[in-house]
């Protein structure tokens, strides 16, 4: 096989062109690295290598950027990276963030737990349920919300007053607040003995 034509593509990709058809799309600098260029005899094997390579650099680059907007957990990364660039090259790119310290799933846990609790006002196994989703290993995030200091009780006043307050003289908007705090994670003999706090009847129908 025969590369015909190297075009200039947007965002540092060239169009790599093998007798007379289009090929694919290489990063730039890869195609330069790689020594490519128009008459170059290119096999299968060369192709993929290049091919491979560019993804890689592609998939590193994208993970310097997701992540110096704000943490990630490895798998929120991988899954990220990998939507455009093939879970190979990904999880290459994820494991030298790793190396390099810019991805730990240590403190993106830490760091979400406290946000989740302190900010979202989840109950523990809410913030449990919610590491669990971005990939955080079960001990992990149990550990992570069992080192963030919070009065449970207070987070939901706070939900309570925040939202739900002129609702809870109301049946149908006790429901409402209830069912609410219950996605939060909170259990109902919790939500129940804070909503009474709020309430001047002790007859409820939820």
């Amino acid at each position: 096989m025969t590369v015909t034509g190297i075009e200039k593509r947007r965002k540092g990709f060239c169009a790599l062109y093998i007798d007379g058809e289009f090929a694919v799309k290489i990063d730039t600098e890869v195609l330069l690295s790689h020594r490519i260029d128009v008459g170059n005899q290119i096999d299968d094997e060369k192709l993929k290598e290049v091919l491979d390579a560019s993804n890689l650099k592609r998939a590193k680059d994208k993970a310097m950027w997701l992540v110096s907007f704000r943490d990630h957990s490895q798998k929120e990364l991988l899954d990220k990276v990998a939507k455009d660039y093939g879970f190979d090259a990904a999880q290459k790119a994820v494991e030298r963030l790793v190396e390099l310290n810019l991805v730990s799933d240590e403190r993106y846990a830490s760091r979400y737990a406290s946000d989740l609790i302190n900010i979202k006002h989840l109950s523990k196994s809410g913030a449990v349920r919610k590491l669990r989703e971005k990939g955080i290993d079960k001990d992990l995030a149990e550990q992570a919300v069992e080192a963030v200091e919070c009065d449970f009780e207070d987070s939901i006043r706070t939900v309570i007053e925040k939202k739900y307050l002129r609702y809870l003289n109301d049946e149908k908007g006790r429901r409402r607040c209830v069912n609410a705090l219950l996605r939060l994670g909170y259990s109902y003999s919790d939500i129940n003995s804070v909503v009474r706090e709020y309430t001047d009847t002790d007859e409820y129908d939820y």
